[in-house]
């Protein structure tokens, strides 16, 4: 696995990659700095979208989990930059419980790039799993003008 530590306007994430794909973004304090074609692409889109550049990832990504988790995190790839869906919007999608879609949610192992961030509660802004918390995620969206109701 290579790994590569990348600053961001909501703190260091580190990109791990395996082979031909993504399959790990965390809020780690790793000094590794692999440097393989798709670690320097994942860095620049990343650059792109904090800079209002990019609204779309195109990057090889590997979710390993259950079949359910990949369907949500195929489900949350779909939601369009800028715009957000509740979790019961995914689970009636996937004919599953909410609070099944939240966990999934939770354990998204590629967080910012699979965008968990755009899923929120029916009733607010929901949890967000990685460092930071709900901070984190707010910030997410005001980055992408989403969710102007609640934020």
């Amino acid at each position: 696995m290579a790994r590569r530590k990348v600053e961001t306007p909501v703190g260091a994430l580190v990109l791990t990659a395996e082979d031909d794909a993504i399959v790990r973004v965390t809020w780690d304090d790793v000094t590794a700095q692999d440097d393989t074609p798709l670690l320097r692409r994942a860095e620049e889109q990343l650059a792109a979208y904090f800079a209002g550049d990019l609204t779309r990832f195109d990057l090889s990504l590997r979710v390993r989990g259950s079949d359910f988790q990949r369907a949500v995190c195929d489900a949350m790839l779909a939601i369009p930059f800028g715009e957000t869906l509740t979790y019961g919007d995914i689970a009636a999608r996937l004919d599953a419980q909410p609070q099944a879609v939240g966990q999934a949610c939770g354990g998204n192992p590629i967080p910012v790039i699979i965008p968990c961030h755009r899923v929120l509660s029916a009733t607010g802004l929901g949890g967000f799993s990685a460092r930071g918390g709900v901070e984190t995620k707010v910030a997410l969206l005001r980055h992408e003008g989403a969710a102007g109701l609640l934020i």
